[in-house]
């Protein structure tokens, strides 16, 4: 069984030790066992579940969707159907902000066309105008 002190897994797994300290706090990481010297240590089974936490962040997970994912794993009756309900929420949520990011992008693109020219005061900028609150 590897015996990692929690610089050597945040290193390994390659997340910041505060951030693997938060993980712990939120009880999305168990609390590890602590030996004579006072040193935390963690296992082989810590590391797959930081492995886990970090690849579904990359997916976009939320630390609140991440815990769901955990509890399914664990949970012996879970089935992949449940996971998939999760993923679907998941490509939801995506294709939302993608439709705003397009949204935000047109506004952005209509207000840079008015830019007709470079030289013009930044008292006259549209898109200053437009962000401004007046």
């Amino acid at each position: 069984m590897e015996n990692l002190k929690v610089g050597e897994i945040a290193k390994k797994v390659g997340v910041n030790i505060e951030t693997l300290r938060y993980y712990e706090k939120i009880k999305l990481m168990p609390k590890p066992r602590r030996i004579e010297s006072k040193y935390r240590m963690y296992d082989i089974l810590d590391v797959q579940r930081l492995l886990f936490i970090k690849k579904a962040k990359e997916l976009g997970f939320t630390l609140k969707e991440i815990k769901e994912l955990l509890e399914l794993k664990i949970e012996s009756s879970a089935t992949c159907g449940d996971v998939k309900i999760i993923a679907k929420h998941k490509i939801r949520d995506i294709e939302n902000k993608i439709t705003d990011l397009q949204k935000i992008k047109k506004i952005l693109q209509k207000l840079v066309s008015q830019c007709v020219t470079e030289e013009i005061s930044k008292d006259e900028c549209p898109i200053l105008e437009t962000i401004v609150v007046k």
